[in-house]
């Protein structure tokens, strides 16, 4: 018996423990409501100091009462709730266009010699390009409607779809390819069988990425192009020196990107329940 409890305590003192330091054991609601405090508070003590001018830097309060008056505005049906809608329509529509010419380009890209050869140099010279500048094209091909803003949204997030579809398409097992040479499938067969099933989270990866850039993309085409969604809203009120407006403006843009990105979220965890991501699992 002294001879076990030794040997227990040898193997108890030489057996690696991670620490976990006090910050990472802190509540996540907790977490997010304090840090949010501590922004809101360095916020105030900027505005306070005055090293930003006031006309430029609002308080957190006027924005706050901002954030009520456009919620207001929104929930009254009112000319932002309009608004609101036309740029929901350029990227659900620009989102879907993404993920369809996105996917198709990735099949090509991942699949083919070709395309990964000859297809996939010219992509990436053409996403190394400052998308802004294609802008002024699109409003000149398309008019100054919804489409050159659907146009410019689905361009800026197209990229982030071909490479996660491509690297998904290469993420199939060595082992499982040859399994299925063995048995005789067809290419067809196992594109549909293991190499698809197989790159769906990188797939997903992409649509994730893609969904917050189709809502800078609708957006940018809105200050370029004119149009009448929540892009030419914080123009107007950036012109007519109006921060408070601007910064409330851009927080309900944000809570679209974060709806895009979630309804994402939502789907990955329901055709892909198999994989988990640790990401996705902090975000809950």
């Amino acid at each position: 018996m002294p001879a076990q409890a030794t040997a227990e305590a040898v193997s108890n003192q030489t057996v690696w423990k991670e620490h976990v330091s006090w910050l990472d054991r802190v509540p996540r609601s907790v977490a997010m409501v304090a840090l949010m405090a501590a922004f809101l508070a360095f916020w105030q003590g900027l505005y306070m100091t005055h090293i930003v001018s006031p006309i430029i830097m609002p308080s957190p309060i006027e924005t706050i009462a901002d954030l009520f008056y456009v919620g207001g505005n929104l929930l009254s049906g009112d000319y932002m709730l309009a608004a609101l809608w036309v740029t929901t329509q350029e990227v659900l529509i620009g989102f879907a266009i993404a993920i369809v010419v996105g996917f198709l380009f990735g099949l090509l890209v991942g699949e083919t010699a070709f395309g990964e050869k000859a297809v996939m140099p010219y992509l990436v010279a053409i996403n190394a390009m400052p998308k802004v500048a294609f802008a002024p094209l699109f409003v000149s091909w398309l008019g100054f409607g919804i489409a050159s803003k659907v146009a410019l949204a689905s361009f800026v997030a197209l990229f982030p779809v071909i490479v996660g579809t491509a690297a998904g398409l290469h993420a199939a097992d060595e082992n499982a390819r040859m399994l299925f040479r063995t048995m005789g499938a067809s290419r067809l067969q196992t594109l549909i069988k293991l190499k698809l099933p197989t790159g769906m989270p990188h797939f997903f990866a992409g649509l994730k990425n893609a969904a917050v850039l189709v809502v800078v993309g609708a957006v940018v085409g809105e200050f370029l192009g004119g149009g009448k969604g929540f892009g030419e809203l914080i123009r107007v009120a950036a012109s007519q020196l109006n921060p408070p407006r601007v910064f409330s403006l851009i927080i309900y843009l944000s809570l679209l990107g974060l709806a895009t990105f979630w309804v994402v979220v939502w789907l990955q965890r329901r055709f892909v329940f198999w994989y988990k991501e640790s990401v996705d699992e902090g975000l809950q």
